[in-house]
């Protein structure tokens, strides 16, 4: 045989497999046992922490999320509230502008009425005298010519 043969490979499983399978599960038992209960204990309450705390933070969330609602609904009543004064003030100041202008419109139609009458009555006089005047230049007239006649 030369040096570079390989050695014969058995295929058959003999009772050494068994050991090994042995030997795997015992280390599992002890890992389990000494690291891994430990390490996945300290996980859970780390979790169940973090669940705390994430529950607190949620809440807190919640509640902002509940106060920005607050707000935001006072800020649309506060705004509407707006509008209905300035309307209000708008419909006050619009009847106030009317009540003004009519009472100025009935200063003027009076004035108006009076000026007129006040027209009309010089006009008469005018006219009265005009009469007056128009006879007394008539008579003077019909002196005259009965004079230079």
């Amino acid at each position: 045989m030369s040096p570079f043969v390989l050695a014969e490979v058995q295929l058959v499983p003999d009772l050494t497999m068994f050991i090994h399978i042995a030997l795997i599960l015992l280390m599992i038992w002890f890992l389990n046992r000494t690291f891994f209960k430990p390490i996945n204990r300290i996980l859970d309450a780390r979790e169940r922490n973090k669940g705390g705390r994430g529950g607190e933070a949620e809440g807190i969330l919640r509640e902002v999320s509940e106060k920005e609602a607050e707000y935001n609904a006072g800020l649309l009543e506060a705004r509407n509230e707006g509008y209905e004064l300035t309307e209000k003030e708008r419909v006050t100041a619009v009847e106030k502008k009317n009540a003004e202008v009519a009472a100025v419109k009935t200063e003027v139609a009076g004035y108006l009425e009076k000026e007129l009458s006040e027209l009309d009555r010089q006009t008469r006089e005018a006219e009265e005298n005009i009469r007056v005047e128009a006879e007394k230049m008539a008579d003077k007239i019909s002196a005259n010519i009965l004079k230079a006649a």
